[in-house]
């Protein structure tokens, strides 16, 4: 019939100094014995005596979150700690996860900006080769093939498909006779054909556009993501246009790159483009590596780290329930434990005072109690998890508390 019932609880008063409040509650709390009662609940959670120790494992959370994430996005995989270690204190700890978290925000910042150059190495690299075959002049005929540039072209007339090599050296010569200008860039494919169509409104038609696939994907600096893009050649006469052409490149956000009319000079410069991202894709390697390393390290004492700020926090969550006494320097807490737990929790009072080097004893006073006593029920591996249901709704139906007291029942005389 242990089972049916609730233990018998009784009202404890503590009477802790503030030298061996901290340890006292941390050893009450890994013994789970004793539910305090909160004394200051006229008060705000600011107007509390321990609310900057909460604030700082607040933050240090919020940090321990932020590596877990890092860790998580970039794939590391992690060794966890399963046994708590304590190896050094809160102070410590604080210092080494700001100098940690400083050291990654510096690598993700390193990391971003040689991406975002990398990136633009990379489209300036594409709109060479595929913008220099409209840029050549008829003399040049061999052109690698690398750089042809598809013969699909939009014009302002409905009716016409689209011009054949030949037409596309002689509307190079044509553009140098009549002084035409050109713009080159490129932009995501999903907004290539609404571009086109703005530029064409925009300029009444005054204007020639051209376009090909870039064949390669680039990530988007926004999202992250790898996108599709195109490259385009705009060709207009008169600066009220070029000014027109490139805030709709602005708005629609393609990037537009500067390409030499002179195959030679594209040449030279595809090949120092080429050379540069070699560079900077060695250089990103290496950061990558250096990254995972410094999450690695951090991530065999993620746990461990964790596990030890939310105790502290804990702690100081229910350092804050207590009253404290500024005359006599000592904290005074209220709650209510189970009679046959009165010796283990005197025990663990007595270790924290002696590990605390105190001078002054806790005084453990039992006090007489108006309001009803919470209940607290003794579970076995089978009953625990349905008392586990229970203590984490708060609140159980008539029905369900009559099944979990007859599973009670069962459990205590099957296993």
């Amino acid at each position: 019939m242990d089972h049916l019932r609730s233990e018998k609880m009784s009202f404890i008063q503590l009477i802790m100094p503030v030298e061996s409040a901290h340890r006292a509650i941390s050893y009450l709390g890994e013994l789970g014995m004793l539910q305090f009662k909160d004394l200051n609940d006229d008060k705000s959670p600011f107007q509390r005596t321990f609310v900057n120790q909460v604030k700082r494992c607040g933050e240090m959370s919020r940090k321990l979150r932020f590596f877990s994430d890092q860790i998580s996005k970039a794939g590391v995989t992690s060794s966890a700690c399963p046994a708590f270690q304590p190896g050094i204190s809160l102070e410590e700890l604080e210092v080494q996860l700001a100098e940690h978290e400083a050291e990654l925000l510096e690598m993700n910042t390193n990391s971003e900006e040689l991406r975002r150059a990398y990136n633009e190495l990379l489209e300036f690299k594409l709109v060479l080769l595929k913008a220099g075959r409209l840029l050549g002049s008829s003399r040049n005929h061999e052109i690698p093939a690398e750089r042809e540039l598809d013969e699909n072209v939009y014009s302002k007339e409905k009716d016409q498909e689209s011009l054949s090599l030949l037409d596309q050296e002689t509307l190079s010569e044509m553009s140098n006779k009549a002084g035409l200008r050109f713009i080159s860039g490129i932009i995501c494919k999903s907004k290539a054909l609404i571009f086109e169509r703005m530029l064409f409104r925009t300029t009444r038609g005054n204007m020639f556009f051209n376009q090909a696939p870039a064949e390669e994907h680039v990530m988007d600096p926004v999202s992250g993501e790898m996108v599709e893009k195109i490259v385009f050649v705009v060709f207009f006469s008169g600066e009220q246009a070029k000014t027109k052409i490139l805030k709709i490149c602005e708005a629609f956000g393609a990037n537009c790159y500067p390409v030499p009319e002179d195959t030679n000079k594209q040449r030279q410069m595809t090949h120092e483009v080429s050379s540069r991202l070699s560079e900077l894709e060695a250089t990103l390697d290496a950061g990558i590596r250096h990254r995972n390393n410094a999450l690695a390290s951090i991530g065999s004492q993620l746990w461990k780290w964790t596990i030890m700020v939310r105790k502290e926090k804990a702690v100081y969550d229910t350092l804050n329930m207590l009253s404290f006494d500024v005359t006599k320097k000592c904290l005074i807490g209220e709650g209510w434990c189970p009679i046959f737990a009165k010796p283990q929790i005197k025990d663990a009072l007595q270790h924290a005072t002696i590990d605390s080097n105190s001078q002054v004893g806790i005084i453990f006073h039992v006090m007489d109690a108006i309001e009803s006593p919470p209940t607290y029920y003794r579970t076995n591996r089978f009953s625990h998890a349905f008392q586990e249901i229970i203590d984490a709704y708060g609140f159980v139906s008539e029905t369900v508390e009559k099944i979990i007291l007859y599973m009670h029942f069962c459990s205590g005389q099957y296993i």
